[in-house]
């Protein structure tokens, strides 16, 4: 493998890890600029690749050599309302019963795997789901042999990896160009002073919630399909790693872009050092590989966690008589 085939092979993996840590990244960063704190991003990452993993092993061809990007899109938007359904829970139980959003998301990050092996094995009679990977795209016709750029985007790709850049594209519109937008960070930063002026922020804040589940689920799909045959019941942490990445990013979606890109081009590392040749001649034991990632999102949360500020008013419950 050459300079130029490795750098081709490394972005690829890259992006099978960075795409979907950016969408739940950004799925959290639209619940907490609403002011409702979301640690649960694990458990509805978990929830809605249950949900997507279900849905492809049911209707899939068992033709290997069918490509059903169709069936690909359908499972995604199973997995967004299952997250939805999850966030619905956590909504409720932060805004309308004003209960300890940490807690909250911890309880889902604990139902999320117990109830996804349970299922797993009363459907299926064994806790991790086969599924066929009939969902990568070889090459995009035209656009895989534009010189460089073919290699890298249209080459051995699935169509998660361009919906993940136009949903970033779509939120940072959305926080910064949208009536919504302004209205969300607003009861994120002065929930009292935005209902003063006619904003519903119980609202704004649901939708916050729901838009965060809707994003995690799709993730927790996103996730499994490119670097696995089979769902488990665990994401690896990723939904943890996501909210690393959304602290890193200071809840902005283009910082976001960025620190998604960086912890993706580690994990792609730690997955495929096997296949770099000088890494592989280091003599490394393959645990250092794998817990660099993790290793790097303790040392730069330590190092820019005091210099990047969360939405003033989130996890605090809202309390419409308080100025």
């Amino acid at each position: 493998m050459n300079i130029i085939e490795l750098i081709y092979f490394m972005f690829q993996q890259s992006m099978f890890f960075m795409i979907p840590l950016l969408i739940v990244a950004l799925g959290g960063m639209f619940s907490e600029r609403s002011g409702i704190v979301n640690i649960a991003l694990e458990g509805k990452m978990v929830m809605g690749a249950f949900a997507g993993v279900f849905i492809i092993t049911t209707f899939q061809n068992p033709d290997p050599n069918v490509m059903d990007q169709g069936l690909l899109l359908l499972a995604l938007l199973a997995a967004m309302l299952t997250g939805m359904v999850m966030a619905l829970l956590h909504a409720f139980a932060s805004i309308n019963l004003k209960a300890n959003q940490i807690i909250s998301g911890i309880a889902i990050n604990m139902f999320a795997p117990a109830f996804a092996i349970y299922i797993a094995i009363f459907v299926f009679n064994t806790q991790h789901i086969p599924f066929l990977n009939q969902f990568r795209i070889v090459s995009v016709p035209f656009l895989g042999s534009i010189p460089v750029l073919g290699p890298l985007f249209f080459q051995g790709v699935y169509i998660t990896t361009y919906l993940g850049f136009l949903i970033c594209a779509a939120s940072a519109f959305v926080l910064y160009k949208t009536k919504f937008g302004l209205r969300l960070r607003a009861c994120g930063e002065h929930p009292q002073a935005a209902d003063s002026v006619g904003v519903n922020v119980v609202g704004i804040r649901y939708a916050g919630v729901l838009i965060s589940g809707a994003l995690a689920g799709m993730g927790g799909l996103i996730w499994i399909v490119p670097i696995s045959n089979s769902f488990g019941g665990s994401v690896a942490g990723y939904g943890f790693l996501a909210l690393a990445v959304l602290i890193f990013g200071a809840w902005k979606p283009m910082r976001i872009l960025f620190a998604a890109f960086f912890f993706g081009i580690l994990q792609a590392i730690a997955s495929s050092f096997t296949g770099i040749p000088f890494l592989r001649d280091l003599g490394i034991p393959s645990n250092f590989y794998q817990m660099l990632p993790y290793i790097a999102t303790l040392v730069f949360l330590a190092f820019t966690s005091k210099n990047t500020q969360a939405p003033k008013a989130v996890g605090q419950p809202y309390d419409k008589g308080k100025r």
